[in-house]
């Protein structure tokens, strides 16, 4: 007789510290998964907690919350098997990152992660002990294995629940998402899967938290590695696949994203769950009319929608007449709220304050940034009377090497474009209007420009974008030597310029707001560098 087992992967999206919503969400899950007839329902990594709770973990009320939720989830688990991922803390006190296994209101069995990322975004030995043994449990004849998330990226505990008997593996998953990160999951579970001979069930979280997003995309892969099933990325899906001795079947499966649109993705998902779970009513943007605010705008708009966002031209004397033209041509495209309040009056006022301060000193930088904050305060100001949060424009080719002004354009709650470099801006840029044309071209084409004094180009006082940008992402993401990108024919002065800015303007990255992680290395949880360092880089 041919062996056949339903199981149902809940990619959801869940919110830390929200325990009894996460619950709800699980059950809902559970639910859906019991009337489309499901026998196993697999969720994602501590998917009751929410990934990651940080140091919500050290907190005994924290735990003891999660102990009555997770029994409200065991309660739900009639005539359906449900693999729960949450925390456990044991009667001596050791916490575990935890899958349990449960039906009909009982726990059948138990896994504990094993392999503990203390890497990138990843600090899980903090708080967590690392557990021992496996989990292998049948249903309807059929022997599955379970797995947390890291393990999957091991050998060894694939191995060892194969030799425990396991035909199934399913893994738990919270994976963050970056560029390329879909590709190199896909090869570690290929790998899980031919070496063991075994098929994989792949469950993954979707949804934004804090500068992570998580991109879903779960899938399935039969005992050679082929991909069978492939659910949705960045989108709530409650996917049903069958086991049928042989391999998966399954009739949903979504098509391969390409790597634009999933950037894109990720920044939308970003700022819609940072604004939506914080309870923010909507979100102000400083509207420049360059393209930085404007892909900011674009996908501000994508993500909550015109009427929660409000956008703000503050122009002053050096403001070009295009700037202008194309922020309304722009505001009006998109249907959003357009406001202009021009700063000329609060310059003036600045000047005649501070004219004996500066009285016999050259015009410099100083001018220039207090327009950028007399900028910030107006955003800031509309934020306090209407609780919408300012959303900051400046992309990660700035942040790295200080081209912003704090309390000025670095002002602000959420940085759409933390980790975008200035050449990935114009490339999603370019992008979102093959979607629709929502960004003037006239914005895509000109030089970039931050207009604080007559005829201002940012190229004045940057290396070109394309080289800057290369030894950002050398330096930074990839961790390469000044030596190295030298030796492959980067110029040595805008290397050894370059690399000293991203230096001197860490004091600056730790005061900016949070903003989506898209790359394999962002200025936030995975950059952890010394403000007051005397190390200097060998050329």
């Amino acid at each position: 007789m041919t062996i056949s087992l339903h199981i149902a992967v809940a990619q959801i999206n869940l919110t830390v510290g929200d325990l009894a919503g996460n619950a709800d969400r699980l059950i809902g899950a559970i639910e859906k998964a019991r009337e489309a007839g499901a026998d196993v329902l697999l969720s994602p990594e501590l998917a009751l907690a929410g990934y990651p709770p940080e140091d919500l973990l050290l907190r005994p009320d924290f735990h003891l919350a999660c102990e009555r939720e997770f029994a409200r989830v065991v309660a739900a688990s009639r005539d359906i098997t449900v693999v729960v991922g949450h925390p456990l803390r044991e009667e001596d006190g050791r916490c575990y990152n935890a899958a349990s296994v449960v039906r009909d209101g009982t726990v059948r069995a138990r896994c504990r992660k094993q392999a503990l990322p203390n890497y990138s975004v990843f600090d899980e030995q903090r708080y967590f002990t690392s557990g021992e043994g496996f989990c292998v449990f049948e249903h309807k004849g059929v022997r599955l294995g379970v797995v947390i998330c890291e393990d999957l990226w091991q050998s060894s505990p694939a191995r060892a629940v194969r030799e425990a008997g396991a035909q199934v593996l399913l893994g738990l998953n919270a994976s963050p998402f970056h560029v390329n990160k879909r590709l190199r999951r896909l090869d570690e579970l290929r790998a899980r899967a031919t070496e063991n001979q075994m098929p994989v069930l792949y469950c993954n979280l979707v949804g934004g938290q804090d500068e992570l997003v998580f991109d879903g995309a779960s899938f399935a892969l039969d005992a050679d590695g082929q991909k069978t099933w492939q659910a949705p990325s960045w989108e709530e899906h409650v996917g049903l696949v069958e086991w049928v001795g042989d391999g998966w079947r399954a009739t949903d499966s979504a098509p391969e994203p390409d790597a634009d649109a999933e950037m894109y993705a990720a920044l939308v998902t970003g700022v819609r769950d940072y604004v939506g779970k914080n309870g923010f009513p909507g979100a102000i943007i400083g509207f420049s009319g360059g393209i930085d605010s404007a892909l900011a705008l674009a996908v501000a708009v994508d993500a909550l929608g015109a009427d929660r966002v409000r956008t703000v031209m503050m122009p002053s004397p050096y403001t070009m007449q295009m700037s202008l033209d194309d922020a309304r041509e722009m505001a009006r495209r998109l249907g959003v709220r357009y406001e202009e309040i021009a700063i000329e009056p609060a310059m003036k006022v600045f000047a005649d304050l501070l004219e004996a301060q500066f009285r016999d000193l050259p015009e410099d930088t100083t001018e220039e940034n207090l327009q950028s904050r007399i900028r910030g305060m107006i955003l800031m100001a509309l934020s306090n009377k209407t609780g919408a949060i300012v959303l900051t424009t400046g992309n990660k080719s700035e942040m790295a090497t200080g081209y912003a002004t704090l309390y000025g354009d670095m002002a602000g709650g959420f940085a759409v474009l933390k980790d975008v470099s200035k050449c990935a801006v114009y490339r999603l840029s370019n992008w979102r209007n093959t979607v629709s044309e929502v960004i003037p071209q006239n914005i895509i084409d000109r030089p970039p420009s931050a207009e604080l004094k007559p005829g201002q180009l940012d190229q004045d006082s940057l290396p070109p974008y394309e080289i800057l940008d290369a030894i950002v992402e050398g330096y930074m993401e990839r961790d390469e030597s000044p030596r190295e990108m030298i030796a492959r024919g980067l110029p040595e002065e805008a290397v050894r310029r370059v690399v000293r800015m991203l230096k001197l303007n860490e004091y600056k990255r730790r005061q900016a707001p949070v903003g989506t992680r898209v790359t394999s290395k962002g200025f936030g949880k995975d950059w952890r560098y010394p403000i007051t360092s005397h190390y200097r880089d060998e050329f």
